[in-house]
């Protein structure tokens, strides 16, 4: 079983590292389980990373399966993963944020505000790709423009 551990990382940087090592893992044919090991949090109420990168494994259930390690081996300081299918890009997520985020009008610089954990060029990105894709409409005010979800949701 690989492991890859998420010590020492922000969220935003497990998370990509965790995509990452997941679609490089199922790249390579092998749909052996992962060991994740993100720690239980100093607080003793379970940490950021391992709350998050849980609540994710949950929203990606089509892609994959997974354990908590308390049930596994007795550590909650660990989750077992269980590859199916490649995961999103943080890119691809980074644009289901903003879509989510825009279903009222919002500038750039709101959502810049919004996702600053992202570099400004991945949010231009990001927000230009939604627009060629017709999932976002642009708002021309006097004021400058605001970006809304198509869909209106």
């Amino acid at each position: 079983m690989r492991e890859l551990d998420l010590h020492d990382h922000t969220w935003d940087e497990a998370f990509r590292v965790f995509v990452d090592f997941y679609n490089q893992h199922m790249r390579t044919g092998s749909r052996a389980p992962l060991r994740v090991i993100h720690g239980y949090g100093a607080t003793g109420a379970g940490g950021t990373i391992r709350r998050k990168i849980r609540a994710f494994l949950g929203e990606a259930a089509a892609s994959l399966d997974w354990k908590p390690g308390e049930d596994l081996e007795g550590n909650p300081g660990v989750t077992i993963v269980y590859p199916r299918k490649v995961l999103p890009a943080p890119a691809d997520q980074l644009a289901r944020e903003i879509l989510a985020f825009c279903s009222i009008p919002r500038s750039e610089s709101k959502i810049a505000g919004k996702f600053r954990k992202y570099a400004p060029r991945e949010i231009k990105e990001a927000i230009r790709s939604l627009v060629r894709q017709g999932q976002m409409k642009v708002i021309s005010k006097a004021s400058g423009e605001t970006y809304v979800n198509s869909s209106g949701e």
